[in-house]
């Protein structure tokens, strides 16, 4: 008797899925151009650097990636990260930063980063959403000073277009309608404004591989190691943020693990084919699954198609006015922003604001996203911390036996057991005291140490203390450190 082997047919080689992958893909890689052209100026390298980075990028994470039908590609938020490494060292600098960063997404996939995210409360996302649309508009003000007048006119006529096209239509990307009727005004009529050909030069051929031209030893670790560890943990919070919210809106679920090692796949990949780097885009994203894309297909050809289009069409790209890639990084920076954020803020706790706002500090102090967030994560956790300090009660009562026994409630650590010791009544207490910690729970030495001095002031007065109710853990920790942390000097 045989059983016969299932093997279940990928989804996209239906070919209806087939047909809305390819569609969902073209119309990605179409609104990929100026966006990844935008972010190689704001990194301060040339236009093929991001447009091949978007091409490996979108094409590695296709097969290494956790989550199907999202696109990785050059970002705003890794531009901003390495934008200062590309002005103080140069192209081959930045190259050898966004290998390290892959190295490091790799170590920090398997190690379990994915399942630390969970710790990043939502005030920080929130907060780094918000800094990250605000560097991207103000990384296009040089493009809107010491300009010809007519750049100002262009780009509030693209993003009129971006804007009110949408209304009428959704059948083609409204910023790409913007960049294609900006670019035939100014080629038609000989408007003289800055092009993205005066940017540097664009791809005429295919990437290369090959290694970065720097030399390898611990003055160069020391310089690009910062921005590595940047592009790291920026990718990876932007990367799992956005797995997040493609699995809600399919109501399917993902392997972050996988999807945090496949950043860093990806961008090795980038890095050995001289690109600028990257991770998963928000917006590409939300492009792709609402034209209905589900699979790994619609990633793959988003990048094939990319790749195709900026070979073939490169003298085409070369004369887009600035003005048109300005309108559509403002409109980016519009949309990335959380006004709901404002708009609930007389609503929120004071702390939830406060580390919002710490974030968003954190972040335009030092044009950093990684360290903007661990600001705000130290904030958050401070808060919480004093926070839950408040939340230990103890409550005396007098027994039949003439004790006194003090019940303690809520969470002992090093926090919250700071005022504990102030109350008891150390001269007044009968002879035999209980400390009933039932309602309570050790959660470290500082607990352990602060019940020692609880203890070492009752026994200097001649009476005894008897520690009560405590849970297997909380004993744990009491038998291991009680009388060795000093609490009763």
């Amino acid at each position: 008797m045989t059983t016969a082997l299932h093997v279940s047919r990928p989804a996209w080689l239906s070919p209806r899925v087939a047909r809305t992958e390819m569609l969902a893909g073209l119309v990605v890689a179409l609104a990929l151009i100026p966006e990844a052209i935008s972010f190689s100026i704001i990194a301060g390298v040339d236009p093929r650097v991001g447009l091949f980075a978007s091409f490996t990028m979108a094409v590695t994470i296709a097969f290494t990636g956790g989550r199907p039908a999202m696109i990785s590609a050059a970002t705003g938020a890794v531009a901003l990260v390495v934008a200062p490494l590309v002005a103080s060292h140069g192209l081959q600098y930045l190259i050898a930063a966004v290998l390290l960063g892959g190295v490091f997404q790799v170590l920090l996939g398997l190690l379990g980063v994915a399942r630390v995210m969970r710790f990043v409360p939502r005030s920080v996302m929130v907060g780094f959403v918000n800094a990250l649309a605000i560097l991207i508009f103000t990384a296009q003000l040089p493009q809107l000073t010491g300009v010809p007048w007519g750049v100002y006119p262009l780009a509030a006529a693209g993003l009129a277009i971006i804007f009110g096209l949408p209304r009428l239509t959704a059948a083609v990307p409204a910023p790409l309608v913007a960049i294609i009727v900006l670019t035939i005004v100014t080629v038609t009529a000989g408007i003289a404004v800055p092009t993205v050909g005066d940017q540097g030069d664009l791809p005429g051929s295919l990437p290369t591989l090959g290694l970065p031209d720097v030399p390898v030893g611990l003055d160069t670790l020391r310089v690009i190691a910062p921005y590595a560890l940047a592009i790291a943990l920026v990718g990876l919070m932007e990367s799992l943020m956005t797995a997040k919210l493609v699995d809600e809106l399919t109501d399917t679920t993902s392997s972050k693990t996988r999807e945090s090692v496949g950043q860093g796949i990806a961008n090795l990949v980038t890095g050995f084919f001289g690109g600028m780097g990257g991770c998963a885009m928000i917006g590409q994203t939300m492009i792709n699954v609402r034209s209905g894309a589900r699979t790994r297909l619609s990633t793959f050809l988003a990048g094939v198609f990319l790749l195709i289009l900026v070979v073939v069409l490169s003298p085409v790209v070369a004369v887009i006015p600035m003005a048109a890639l300005v309108a559509v990084m403002v409109f980016v920076s519009i949309a990335t922003f959380d006004w709901h954020s404002l708009r609930t803020v007389r609503r929120m706790p004071r702390s939830e604001t406060a580390v919002m706002l710490a974030t968003v500090a954190g972040v335009l102090a030092t044009s950093n996203l990684a360290i903007g967030v661990a600001v705000g994560v130290l904030v958050a956790c401070v808060l919480f911390a004093r926070r839950v300090a408040h939340l230990v009660t103890v409550t005396p009562t007098d027994e039949a036996d003439g004790s006194r026994r003090y019940l303690v409630r809520g969470a002992l650590f090093f926090a919250s057991t700071n005022d504990m010791v102030g109350e008891f009544d150390y001269a007044g207490d009968p002879d035999r005291v209980v400390v009933d910690l039932s309602g309570a729970h050790v959660w470290d030495a500082s607990s352990v140490a602060v019940l020692d001095a609880i203890e070492h002031k009752y026994a200097t007065r001649g009476k005894t203390v008897e520690i009560t109710g405590l849970t297997d853990v909380s004993g744990h920790y009491h038998r291991r450190l009680a009388g060795r942390l000093g609490g009763g000097a």
